[in-house]
C-alpha cells in the first residue's frame, strides 16, 4: 500500500516543516508516502468561496478514482490512536493500493470533495491550522504503524 497526502498549501513556520519532515522520514520505514502541495485560494485569494471552489477542483484532480480517499474534516469520524492503527491494518489486509490523505485549506473544503470522501476523518473537533495538521496526521500515521508493529513508540 501506499500513502498519498494532497495539501492545500506550503508549509511555512520552520517547526511544522522540521517536525513534519522528521515524521515523514518516520512513516517511509513502513511504507512509500508521497506529499502534494496545491495552490491556496489561486484566482479566489480575498474570496473564501472561490478560494474553496478552485481548491477543491485542484484537490480532485490529486485523487485518482482506485484511490481510497480519506478527507480530514472536523465533522468527521474519530479515532483514538488504537482505532487508527486497526484501521490501517484493516486497510493493508484488504488489498487497498493507495490511501489519498486530504487536507484542506484555511477555508476549509469544498462539498464536492467531502462527498468523493470514502472517510471523513477528524483529528479533533477543534478547528486547527491546516499546517498544524499535516504535522498530526504524520505523527498519528507513524504511530499507529508503529503500533502495528508492537515497537516502543506509543504508550497506552
Amino acid at each position: 500500500m501506499k500513502l498519498r497526502i494532497v495539501c492545500v498549501g506550503k508549509l511555512s513556520a520552520p517547526y511544522f516543516k522540521s517536525g513534519a519532515a522528521e515524521y515523514l522520514t518516520r512513516v517511509r520505514r513502513y511504507l512509500g508516502c508521497e506529499i502534494v502541495e496545491l495552490k491556496e485560494g489561486g484566482a479566489g485569494k480575498g474570496d473564501p468561496g472561490r478560494a474553496v471552489e478552485l481548491e477543491g477542483k485542484a484537490i480532485l484532480g490529486k485523487l485518482p478514482s482506485p484511490a481510497w480517499a480519506v478527507v480530514l474534516d472536523e465533522r468527521g469520524r474519530t479515532f483514538t490512536s488504537l482505532e487508527l492503527a486497526a484501521w490501517l491494518e484493516k486497510q493493508m489486509v484488504a488489498g487497498r493500493q493507495e490511501l489519498v490523505f486530504v487536507i484542506g485549506g484555511a477555508y476549509g473544503l469544498s462539498r464536492e470533495v467531502r462527498e468523493r470522501a470514502d472517510l471523513l476523518l477528524s483529528l479533533s473537533a477543534l478547528t486547527l491550522p491546516h499546517q498544524m495538521v499535516r504535522l498530526l496526521l504524520l505523527e498519528q500515521l507513524y504511530r499507529g504503524f508503529s503500533i502495528l508493529r508492537n515497537e516502543p513508540y506509543h504508550n497506552a
